[in-house]
Order: structure tokens, then sequence, then C-alpha cells
């Protein structure tokens, strides 16, 4: 009896998990979007079904399914597979299951996988005490991170694993899975009447934007909310699920790699003269939420480093704009950003200031720091003037014609920094 009521208890367990962890793939087959990773002979792939799971980092954005193809690895190895979530595990966790994973190596012979979750969030000392472990190859580690293992993991921990990129989901594969959640009379949807036409599908997945969990979510929240026909069936439309999804985010991490990719894509559009590039990555920053002095300061470089004397304005414009969103902030400052965004794109181009001082940059750090030539010095006392300071200057606006005394060191005196 005990059993029977287990049995049913879990059932109804199951029943009411959210539609994106009953619909998870259990097997390589059902995975969506990643065929150069685990398809039919990949070398991924390969690993898994020969067990031979070694140390790695799975690095992709969210629903993209790095949590789901290591659970379909804890369904396929013959290891021990332990799962952590970074957020809420520390280092006793760790200690705790290496001294696990020891003992059932030494009794049992056989190897431990420790599966974290969102392994960007472990701090340098927590990845620390795991480091050794990985090295003796006391357990075998897979790290799942949204953040670009290059900044959020120590180097020597990465040293010892392979990353593996998990692309984002396209849209013919979000299609796929949420198909799959309507057809599935098990897991899915499949037991109810829905009518869900194409245009709301892709509606989805236009608004989940490669996040299958979020697909997944949205569809279910659709179909729990959606009318009833007379005859029970519940007719999805795409007016009825604007109102009910209301997108209320951008994808813009503003201390990730994206906000660095997506500043990088600005800058690159203005320096490219594709003002419509360029106002469509600044709206990506501002409707993100990016603080837009960041954007306006980032805008004041770009206007000596990219234009510079090509055209003087470009540094007026940007500095005004930067006062303007200083005085004004968000929302009224973004059309002055788009404006400023414009004209820089607009502008003529000249990197003539930024090499001239990377010029500058370079001697100064391998050259010796030479002295000022005795006649381009003050002299306001009389000793400075005995030791010949100033002695032989000429002032340009009161000379009869062209003055070409030097003002350079002796070393330098031919170097020529500026080019137009």
């Amino acid at each position: 009896m005990e059993d029977l009521f287990s049995a049913s208890a879990q059932k109804r367990r199951s029943a009411s998990a959210p539609l994106a962890d009953r619909m998870r793939p259990q097997t390589l087959e059902d995975l969506v979007g990643q065929a150069t990773l685990v398809g039919p002979g990949q070398p991924l792939r390969l690993l898994i079904e020969r067990d031979e799971v070694p140390s790695m980092i799975f690095w992709g954005p969210p629903g993209s399914g790095k949590t789901t193809l290591a659970k379909v690895i804890a369904t396929l190895t013959k290891a021990e597979f332990i799962e952590l979530s970074a957020v809420m595990s520390g280092v006793a966790e760790i200690r705790s299951v290496v001294k696990e994973a020891e003992a059932r190596e030494k009794y049992h012979e056989r190897r431990t996988i420790l599966f974290i979750d969102e392994i960007h969030r472990f701090n340098k000392a927590q990845q620390d005490a795991l480091l050794p472990h990985v090295e003796r190859g006391t357990i075998t580690c897979i790290g799942a991170t949204t953040e670009n293992p290059s900044f959020e993991v120590i180097q020597a921990l990465l040293s010892r694993c392979k990353v593996f990129t998990i692309s984002r989901i396209d849209e013919a594969g979000m299609l796929t899975v949420l198909r799959r959640a309507l057809e599935d009379p098990v897991r899915g949807l499949g037991g109810k009447k829905i009518s869900a036409p194409d245009a709301v599908l892709r509606e989805i997945v236009t608004w989940a934007d490669g996040d299958a969990r979020q697909a997944l979510n949205a569809l279910d929240m659709a179909v729990k909310s959606s009318p009833e026909a007379a005859d029970g069936t519940r007719m999805l439309t795409v007016e009825h699920l604007r109102d009910a999804l209301q997108r209320s985010h951008v994808f813009y991490d503003k201390n990730g790699e994206e906000h660095y990719n997506i500043i990088s894509a600005l800058h690159k559009s203005m320096r490219g003269s594709d003002a419509n590039a360029a106002l469509y990555w600044l709206g990506r920053m501002l409707e993100g939420g990016e603080d837009p002095l960041y954007v306006a300061r980032r805008l004041v470089r770009f206007a000596s480093e990219d234009i510079g004397v090509a055209d003087p304005q470009a540094l007026v414009q940007a500095m005004t704009a930067y006062q303007a969103c200083h005085a004004l902030g968000m929302p009224e400052c973004n059309v002055v950003l788009a404006q400023a965004v414009v004209y820089l794109s607009q502008a003529p181009k000249s990197n003539a200031l930024y090499v001239a001082y990377g010029a500058v940059q370079a001697d100064i750090h391998d050259q010796p720091n030479d002295p000022v030539p005795l006649h381009i010095r003050n002299a306001p006392t009389k000793l400075m003037k005995d030791l010949k300071y100033g002695e032989g200057y000429v002032y340009p606006p009161s000379a009869k014609g062209p003055v070409t005394q030097s003002y350079l060191p002796e070393r330098l005196k031919k170097r020529v920094y500026w080019k137009k």
C-alpha cells in the first residue's frame, strides 16, 4: 500500500511540474539544436556513449540545453552522478562530495561525475577547492554557465576542462520543441484539445528568443489562460498570447559578456558609418537597462578616437549628449543619444589622433625621460636665467617670419607623431 501511495504522489508531483521540466529530453536523440555536438559520430557524443566523459564546461545562453545535456549524461554513464548548484553550495559541499568520491573509487572502483550548475557563481576560493581533485581525477567535473568561462572560471581550472559551446536554439528547433509539447500525451499537452496555429507558435518563438524553457512555460501559460470553445477546445490566438505574455525584459547582461559584445557592436557600426545598425545596438543597450552615461562616455571617446579633427564638431556633439544625459536621465535622453550616434556614424572618420597618441605612449615607455630643452623652459628666477633657461627662445607671434626652432628633446627631434 505504501508503494502505491508513493507512486501516486510521484505522479501528482510530475503532473504539477512546469511543462519545461516535464518535457526535458531524456536521450541524446531528443536534444534539439545541438547536432554539431551530439549528433551521430560527433566527438562529444562518442565520449558520452563510451562513458569516457572528461571534465568539461558547457557554455551557452539560458534555455539552450546545458543542464539537459548533463542530465542525459547522468542517465547514460556508469559513474555516480552528483549534482550541485553553485548558488546553494560552497566549499563544505565540495569537500563532502570529494570525500564520498574517494571512498567510492577505493571500495567500489566507481568514478564520480560532479555537475555544477551556474559554475560562474563559484568564487575563486570555491574553484580553488575544486581544482586539485579535478587534477587528480578524483572527480570528473561538468560545469554549466551562461557567462564566458574565460572571465568567470580561473585559468588553472579552465585549462583542465574542455569547453563546449552550446548554441542558441534556432527558430526551427524552437518550433520542434513546442510541437512536441503539444503532441505528447504523457509529459506534454497532447491529452488536451488545443488549437495552436503556426502564427501563435512563431510568436512564442520570437518572444522566447532562443530559450526553450521560456518558450515551453509561455506555451503552458497561454494554454491555461486561453478561452475554451463549446467543445472544450482551447483556442490560442496571437492577440491573446500577446496580452498573456506582456514582454517585460530584453536580454542584456550589464555585467557580463553581452555588455561588451553590444558596446563593441555599437562602436564598430559607427566606425563603419552604418547609422541604422548603430541605432539598433544603442537601443539594445538602453532598453536593456544600461546606464546612459556609460554609453555617452563611450561616444565622447569615439568622437576623438575615430573622428578627431576630421570633424571637430563630433566631440562637441558627444559632450553635449553627455551633459544632456546627465541632466535628463532615461527615458528622456534616449533620443539625445540617438542624435549623437547618428551624427558620429555619418561623420568623416580618421584615427590619426589615436595613432599619434599611441606612438607618444610607446616612446614614453620605451625611451629615456629626456629633459626639456633649455630654450623652451621658463626662467622666473635669476638662478634659472644664469643656467640659460629660456635662452634663444623665439616668440612666434612676434616673429617676422616662420619659426623653425625645435620643441622636442634632442633624441626625438625628428619624430613625427601627427600625420594628417
